[in-house]
């Protein structure tokens, strides 16, 4: 199969090569697109591949802008840094949709999918409109999204909104550490839960120890090869986190937006 990948972030786009390579070696790429312009300019002079991963939110536009234009029957992959709230949504159709950094077994799934998509000769036409038809899903605030914790101190309980949560932190147990500095433990044995209850236009997960909200951050500085170190605003000012290479780019678009 031919593919190819529509992706703004440089180092975001020859990762996923590199995992497409080590998954499906059948899998042949033939190029990376860095925009809309470049992409419509691609299709105009191109076939469409066999397969298309795409990014959906391009540093000048929205990828989907590309359907206005072309009636694309490939299979696609949509990848995003966030939106994962409509994952679940995604996941019924024949075509994929991953959450950034993209996980190999995951990738594998997806291609698999459109494997068999390509080898029955069936348009993914149908499905790429149940796709679209699925980002017209209510908003993040009517899927569900927690809006208070319950929090423990000594031998009490009290709610607490997640607006006051400046972080998430795993360390041994897990903890909400609030904007004015006050830390407690939350009853969730994994931040693997607590990230599901969160939205992600407004809190990150940026490792496995630390869910960040985007109002606690002050500053992020680069590190070497391609790191960044977030620190939060005082008084959580004390937590200095490192973000690896694969998540920085994902990060950064995430804050700017």
């Amino acid at each position: 199969m031919k593919a190819l990948i529509i992706e703004d972030e440089t180092i975001v786009a020859k990762t996923l090569q590199s995992k497409i390579a080590r998954v499906a070696p059948d899998v042949e790429l033939i190029g990376i697109l860095p925009s809309l312009k470049v992409a419509r300019k691609w299709f105009m002079e191109n076939a469409e591949p066999d397969l298309l991963f795409m990014d959906i939110q391009l540093s000048d536009g929205v990828s989907f802008e590309l359907f206005e234009t072309y009636q694309l029957s490939c299979p696609i992959v949509f990848t995003t840094a966030y939106d994962d709230y409509a994952i679940k949504a995604f996941k019924v159709n024949g075509v994929d949709y991953l959450l950034k950094p993209v996980e190999e077994d995951e990738l594998l799934i997806a291609i698999d999918k459109c494997r068999a998509i390509v080898n029955r000769q069936q348009p993914a036409t149908a499905e790429i409109a149940n796709l679209l038809k699925a980002l017209q899903l209510p908003t993040a605030k009517t899927q569900g999204f927690k809006e208070k914790f319950i929090v423990y101190m000594r031998n009490q309980w009290k709610p607490v909104g997640v607006e006051e949560i400046a972080c998430f932190v795993k360390d041994v147990l897990n903890y909400a550490c609030l904007h004015n500095g006050d830390k407690y433990q939350v009853n969730f044995e994994t931040l693997d839960e607590v990230e599901d209850m969160l939205d992600p236009a407004k809190f990150f997960r940026v490792s496995r120890q630390y869910i960040i909200n985007i109002d606690a951050i002050d500053t992020v500085k680069p590190l070497e090869y391609s790191k960044l170190l977030i620190k939060l605003k005082a008084p959580n000012h004390k937590y200095e986190i490192d973000m690896s290479r694969d998540k920085a780019p994902v990060f950064k678009k995430w804050v700017d937006r």
